[in-house]
């Protein structure tokens, strides 16, 4: 059995190398719904836009999608105060709201009607463009 062992892997153009055709995670970010809304920490995200109450579009990709069948996980949770296990509202539910090839959107909503969720993960598998 052979051994490769590199500190930095380049492309042929000398630049990162990117994942293609491979099923992993392309982008995630978690971020923060509640006024004003903003991004705890991401992967190939750009930035992200509070469209209305409970609804964030659009969350932009730094690198594009190759198309718009890429699929994600959404989850959010967390009453607009701080993020302890006390603060977690278990009626919470969420989804994407659109799906572009240089973004997606997400909404989070309480019971029957949309609401900003303190806590918001999103992850976005598919190939890049």
């Amino acid at each position: 059995m052979s051994t490769l062992k590199a500190d930095t892997i380049q492309s042929t153009g000398g630049g990162a190398a990117t994942l293609t055709k491979q099923q992993a995670t392309k982008a995630w970010i978690n971020f923060d719904m509640t006024s004003p809304t903003s991004s705890r920490d991401s992967l190939n995200i750009s930035s992200l836009t509070d469209a209305a109450v409970g609804q964030t579009n659009p969350i932009s990709f730094t690198n594009n999608m190759s198309n718009t069948t890429y699929a994600g996980t959404h989850f959010s949770n967390a009453t607009t105060g701080g993020i302890t296990s006390t603060n977690f509202a278990n009626d919470y539910a969420g989804g994407f709201g659109s799906f572009a090839t240089s973004s997606f959107g997400a909404s989070s909503y309480d019971s029957d009607s949309y609401e900003d969720a303190k806590q918001n993960l999103n992850t976005i598998i598919g190939d890049l463009a």
